[in-house]
Parts: structure tokens; sequence; C-alpha cells
């Protein structure tokens, strides 16, 4: 009820008093009376709207200082949406120092040592030309020793170090540096692999180690705070922070192919690689690898859960197992359809490896692989998807266009070399 509301009743209460008052005046029903009746007639009618002005009053202040009031309260479901605190809204993370210093500590600094040989010299020095004027006991220029920096994070309290595989690529010796702790620490190589540019380290050491949790790349988000923290040129314990930029990027870097790339704008240089990608609950979500020398803000990252699932073999193995076929496929163009007189799907056999599960099965070039195991494949990717589901000693059954001709060719898939 507003107070025009009230004011309306009021009058129109008034109104209807006056109206019969009047109705009893014209009827002359007031005249009849004598002067005292009329008197007190007069004074209840008085009487009845002083009553009427005090309740429309007091209405009146009960509309304007409680209803009001209440109506202008959040109701108890709206109270819950609204922020008590007032105060800014700050945009980014506000735990990334309590996260950086209780992390630190999992963190290490990875230094290499391989050696080089200068191969074009030691033949200059072999040829037979200059030994006629320098004979046998000439000095052959000495090895080279090259230096290499990166990063890496420890896994488990006894020492396990998981890190990226170009980073200790081909070292004759490798040495691992703990936040707050100057000794350096020999580490040796446990298991890795190339494809995925992974490897896993043991520190040569019985003491415990802080450790790292791992938590779950599939979770992220583009636009989501990720803290990188690192040993760009040398400088230990860089920390940089930025966001998800993009998830599930592929990417080829030098002779490497990625396949499920985390970008992020969080600087990573040369020196962060293998080092820790973290959300803000500090849990590692991956592992910095690279970063495009032609951009600005713009880095990669392995995605951990890619490390997950190869970790326990890179362990207990050295390596990742995995069954290949042995041949070398290019995809099916309308070009090469026409020429082989097949539809325009599927992937061509252009060689075969000798000795390999595709030469004992009886493969030949020019075949066409359109499915294997009933499954459509019309690149390699898509024939490397089947391989995964499978073992090394698996048999699986490949449909193939051969000369014009359908034919079912089994294989058994044995350990890429």
């Amino acid at each position: 009820m507003d107070k025009y509301t009230v004011v309306k009743s009021f009058l129109k209460v008034t109104l209807v008093i006056t109206y019969y008052n009047e109705i009893y005046i014209i009827n002359g029903r007031l005249s009849d009376m004598d002067e005292k009746s009329r008197s007190k007639r007069t004074k209840r009618i008085l009487s009845v709207l002083l009553v009427l002005i005090v309740i429309a009053g007091g209405l009146l202040v009960f509309n304007n200082y409680y209803l009001v009031a209440r109506d202008n309260e959040p109701s108890q479901a709206l109270a819950q949406l609204v922020p008590v605190n007032t105060a800014p809204i700050i945009i980014g993370p506000t735990n990334i120092a309590d996260t950086v210093e209780r992390i630190s500590p999992a963190v290490v600094n990875i230094e290499t040592s391989t050696v080089v040989k200068n191969n074009s010299l030691d033949g200059f020095f072999n040829d037979p030309f200059f030994k006629q004027f320098f004979g046998n006991d000439i000095i052959i220029p000495q090895e080279n020793m090259q230096k290499g920096i990166g990063s890496g994070f420890i896994i488990s309290e006894d020492g396990y170090v998981l890190t990226n595989q170009h980073v200790i690529d081909n070292a004759n010796s490798i040495s691992v540096t703990v936040s707050g702790n100057n000794k350096k620490y020999a580490a040796q190589v446990v298991g890795q692999d190339y494809e995925l540019d992974l490897a896993v380290l043991k520190i040569q050491s019985n003491q415990k180690f802080a450790t790292i949790n791992m938590g779950d790349s599939s979770r992220i988000r583009a636009g989501e705070w990720v803290v990188a923290i690192g040993n760009p040129y040398g400088l230990d314990h860089t920390v940089t922070v930025g966001v998800i930029s993009a998830t599930g990027r592929p990417m080829k870097i030098e002779n490497r192919v990625y396949k499920n790339l985390i970008q992020t704008d969080a600087a990573i240089n040369p020196g962060n690689s293998g080092g820790p990608l973290l959300n803000t609950s500090g849990e590692v979500i991956g592992i910095n690898t690279a970063v495009n020398a032609q951009a600005q803000g713009i880095g990669f990252a392995i995605s951990i859960n890619t490390a997950k699932d190869v970790l326990n073999e890179l362990i207990q193995k050295g390596k990742v197992v995995r069954p290949y076929m042995g041949v070398l496929l290019q995809p099916i163009d309308q070009n090469i359809a026409t020429y082989l007189k097949v539809p325009n799907r599927g992937v061509v056999v252009a060689d075969i490896v000798a000795g390999s599960p595709a030469a004992i099965a009886g493969l030949q070039k020019y075949d066409v692989i359109t499915n294997i195991e009933k499954k459509p494949v019309d690149n390699y990717d898509q024939l490397q998807e089947v391989l995964k589901t499978k073992q090394v000693g698996d048999n699986v059954k490949l449909s193939i266009i051969r000369n014009g001709k359908n034919v079912l060719v089994p294989l058994t898939l044995a350990e890429k070399p």
C-alpha cells in the first residue's frame, strides 16, 4: 500500500459521509430534529471524521517509515547474490607470492655437459695427402665440452625429477640445484621419450625433497591465470605470470611434432624448458617447453596429463613402448585418387620398412589403407589414434585397396624401435 492509496481511501470515506449527511439535510430529517438532537448528530459526525483523519495519518506514517523501508530491503535470495563487501574488485590472483614460496623448493635448475666432436677437422687432418707432409704424429683437435641449462620439478620425495627430453638430450653429465641449497646434486636419466619431449631424472641423494602436486590439465580453460617458474638464461627461480591463451595446440618445433600443447602468454625463455606451469592452487598443469621467438607473449607447455599417462613407463621401462606397423604413409588427394583409380579417402603406403610388421604382413607400395579395425583412416593421426589403443603383439586387420580390389590384411604389431 502507498500513500496515494491511503489518501484516496480517506477521501472516499469522507465523501460518503458528506454525501449521506447532505441526504439527511435534503430530506429535511435534520430540520425535524430539535436543536439538541442536531447538535449531538453533528458532534458524532465530527468525531467520526476526526477518527478517520487520525487513522489516515497513521496509515501514512506506517507507509512512509515501514512499508517503504521494507520494500527497499533486498529479499533473502537477492541478499545472497549481493556481496556484503563493497571494496573494488581485484582482477587476477592474489596468492601468487604464497604459491611461489611454497612451490619453489621443488623447482630445480638443471645443468648439463655434452661432449661435442669436431668431425670435420678430424677428416681434414686424417686425409692421406696432408699426412705426407705432417706424418702420423699430427695433433688432432680435442673434443669440446658444451654446457646447457634447463629446469625441472621434483615429483617424489626420493628425488625423481620431471623435465623436457631436449634439456638432457645426449648429455654426458647432469647436475641439479635445489632452491635454498647451493649444493649441486648429480642426477641420472631414468627414462626419456623423444616424441613427447619428456624425461625423468633421479637425484643421487638419500635425503627427502619437497615435491609438487600434479593437477588435471583437462579441466583448464582459456583465460585462467598461470605461473611459470624456471631458470631462463641462468636466472634461477624466475617467476612469470600470465593466462592460458589456448589449449590443444598442435605445433612442430624443429624436428618434433607436439600434439596437445598449452599456449600461454606467461614469459617462457631458453632455460625455462622443463619447468612447471602452475595454476593458482600451486598444481602443475603443464611443462614449459618452447617459446615462439618470432612473436611476443606466445609460449607453450606440454599438458601434465600427457606426462602422467607415460610416467610409470618412463620410470619402470626407461622409455615409452609404442606399437608400430613400419610404413610410410601419405594422405590421399584427388590427383593420387585419380592416378590409382581409388576413392578420394584413406592413406596410401609410400614405403615399407624392411623386416617390419607391414613387410611381414605382405603390404605393398601404393596399397591404400581405408580402415583399421573397422575404423576409418584418412590421415596418419587417425591411424596413430587407433594404434594408441593397442599393445605390442596385438593383431589388427587392415582394409586396403590393391589394384582396384578390396583386400583384408592381418598384421601383428611390433615395438617401435
